[in-house]
């Protein structure tokens, strides 16, 4: 016998000032489950009350009125939170409580019986390849973080992953029982990006965008690599590099220079996701040559935006562009000089992967992944 979907708590606090991978699929869950569901109350929980606010202001329309926030005075990885989550979760009377991220709050012990728990899991980078990610917490607390995240997985009612490829990951790594319990759900570009219609303007200099951060899993240095290759072909060749700078992670700004890209390589930083349809709009081709992605919202940006792609044949990226991009192996310099140098000299390539490309985006919409995430919150309840 089904029980009626009645509540559901959104765990909120994967949002941050700035907005990671993470935080736009949550912001995207926020501003879509309302409307796909109407007789459900949705309740949002923050840790931050100027990231509250902010949310609430930027929501187009403002919030339905099936929405409402709550605010605790812990972050995702305070231990307070932990021991009080069984008090704080069983006071906002939900009957599902999703984490968008890999961490459910709490323990078993105390959970409240009539809470069904969900988890997303984007990716396993650091249990799978920690070498990609070695300065990372995740992966020099390698011990720690298996834990929780087995601990996350094992005790939750449903996990959901944005593609087959992190699927295979958690079944590999968490077995038969957790693999059993796991939907695929994909991601979408920002409505946003759809909705303006933009188009690559390929006026100015020849410019490559690459989009991320600086993690190793994310092959910038390849990339710089190639863009150095390409010079000798287009000297007026522009890389734009958009992501917030990660101390941690110096080398490629440090390769930047010894290959003498100063004036070539323009270091944008974090730019706001309301921003990006200007940067997209400049771009002539983005490249993503990352090692592995758990999905790789980038790439369906771009070719929302008319923007061709060429991506790693690596994770789930030929996944989720199917036909749609032109795909190299990661650490082939040369193979990326020339995809790339194709694309930019060849207008008539150019377009046609900008077509393809717009219409494999529209295959992804925020509304599919809001219908198909409640239809996992009904399940659970069943």
């Amino acid at each position: 016998m089904t029980t009626h979907l009645r509540c559901v708590v959104l765990d909120a606090r994967w949002i941050f000032s700035e907005l990671s991978g993470i935080g736009l699929y949550t912001r995207q869950l926020m501003r879509h489950l309302p409307a796909a569901a109407p007789d459900v109350e949705f309740v949002f929980v923050f840790d931050r009350p100027e990231l509250q606010r902010r949310e609430w202001a930027e929501w187009s329309g403002g919030p339905p009125n099936n929405a409402r926030s709550e605010v605790v005075p812990w972050s995702p990885y305070d231990p307070r939170g932990h021991l009080w989550a069984a008090r704080w979760v069983g006071r906002l009377r939900a009957q599902v409580f999703h984490s968008p991220n890999y961490l459910l709050p709490g323990w078993r012990i105390g959970w409240p019986r009539s809470v069904r728990a969900v988890v997303t899991v984007h990716d396993l980078i650091p249990l799978r390849f920690p070498h990609f990610t070695p300065r990372a917490r995740k992966t020099r607390w390698n011990a720690l973080f298996r834990r929780l995240m087995t601990g996350s997985v094992r005790r939750a009612d449903a996990v959901i992953v944005p593609s087959r490829c992190t699927a295979d990951d958690v079944g590999a790594i968490f077995g038969p029982a957790v693999a059993s319990r796991t939907t695929v759900i994909p991601e979408a570009a920002d409505p946003a990006l759809v909705a303006a219609n933009i188009s690559a303007s390929r006026a100015g200099r020849p410019t490559v965008l690459f989009v991320g951060r600086r993690d190793p899993y994310k092959n910038l240095l390849t990339l710089l690599d190639a863009v150095a290759r390409l010079r000798t072909r287009l000297p007026n060749i522009r890389l734009v590099v958009v992501g917030a700078p990660d101390p941690r992670y110096p080398d490629a700004e440090q390769r930047a220079e010894a290959l003498g890209l100063r004036g070539v390589v323009e270091w944008r930083g974090y730019v706001p996701a309301e921003q990006m349809c200007e940067v997209y709009r400049e771009a002539w081709v983005l490249a993503m040559p990352s090692r592995y992605e758990g999905f790789g919202l980038p790439v369906l940006e771009a070719m929302a935006c008319g923007v061709p792609v060429v991506c790693a044949r690596a994770g789930s990226l030929p996944e989720v562009v199917c036909r749609a991009a032109l795909l190299v192996e990661p650490d082939d310099v040369a193979g990326w000089a020339d995809a790339l140098g194709r694309v930019l000299t060849d207008p008539a390539l150019a377009e046609d992967l900008a077509q393809r490309g717009r219409r494999r985006a529209l295959e992804f919409s925020w509304d599919r992944t809001a219908r198909e995430t409640l239809e996992v919150y009904r399940h659970v309840l069943v």
